[in-house]
């Protein structure tokens, strides 16, 4: 299974989430309709099959308006569950649950949700040697909970963000006046844990890049046939990266062509919400 997230990080989600959905009154329907000390018991169940991620945001959402609920998870984050799988049991304050019981089901069906997807494009290309990975198309502020569904789906992650790796895309080029000019400058001031990838457009600027060592190189948009001949033309000097065109239909015949790694941002930002109810006892 995928190592968990830290509390830390996903809490300060789960709190902001909070603040936006209690706004300056909190909860004024249970306020109104459940005695204030009141005890509740549920269930959170899939309504769909799929793969679980984020069973650590409702439990601690639930924790943050009722420091004493019982959370028992019945699965863990990467396993596959059907429709109707019981996830996760909770007892806790009747108030509390229900002011966090939105929080709870948004983060862990739309974690679920890109969880799922990743599982399809790694099933799709299994057996060929060739990765998924994700990409910085990620919903703000919930990278790091949007970057470990991707994990616990099977995928890998790429850059977290602009400060961890020299990624030169095409406006950079362009700035710089060519592939070559772009990569050489890149190399003279990465540190020496520091990766350099460059994306191109063709075989012209593959061939100028690979001139000036680039650890991994993006073909952008590139053809089966062309994807092919760049694998055939780089031999090894350079992780070979596809990107752009990448769909479940698509993804199989994607790498058949020998590329090490398919970037695929849909896995983030077109991924649909898995089905998550909770029910009460």
């Amino acid at each position: 299974m995928t190592e968990p997230l830290p509390d830390l990080l996903i809490a300060q989600v789960v709190r902001a989430a909070l603040a936006e959905d209690l706004g300056r009154a909190g909860d004024v329907t249970s306020q109104a309709c459940v005695p204030a000390g009141a005890r509740l018991r549920a269930t959170f169940a899939s309504r769909q099959a799929g793969v679980v991620a984020g069973l650590a945001c409702a439990r601690l959402a639930i924790a943050e308006l009722d420091p004493t609920a019982d959370f028992k998870a019945a699965a863990e984050d990467g396993a596959r569950v059907g429709a109707d799988g019981k996830l996760a049991s909770v007892e806790a304050n009747a108030r509390a649950l229900l002011g966090a019981e939105r929080v709870a089901l948004n983060l862990m069906g739309r974690l679920s949700g890109v969880a799922t997807l990743t599982q399809a494009y790694v099933a799709a290309i299994e057996g060929t040697g060739a990765i998924i990975v994700d990409t910085r198309k990620t919903t703000p502020g919930l990278r790091a909970l949007e970057k470990y569904a991707v994990r616990c789906g099977g995928g890998v992650n790429h850059r977290f963000g602009l400060d961890d790796a020299i990624l030169i895309k095409d406006n950079h080029i362009a700035a710089c006046g060519g592939v070559g000019e772009a990569v050489r400058r890149a190399r003279a001031a990465a540190g020496h844990l520091t990766k350099v990838e460059v994306e191109v457009d063709g075989l012209d600027q593959l061939e100028e890049a690979l001139a000036h060592g680039p650890d991994v190189v993006m073909l952008d948009n590139f053809s089966l046939a062309d994807l092919r001949r760049a694998v055939a033309r780089t031999a090894g000097r350079a992780v070979l990266e596809a990107s752009g065109g990448v769909s479940l239909e698509t993804v199989a015949a994607i790498a058949a062509t020998g590329v090490d790694v398919i970037s695929v941002g849909a896995l983030t930002h077109s991924a649909s919400v898995l089905d998550i109810g909770l029910d009460a006892a």
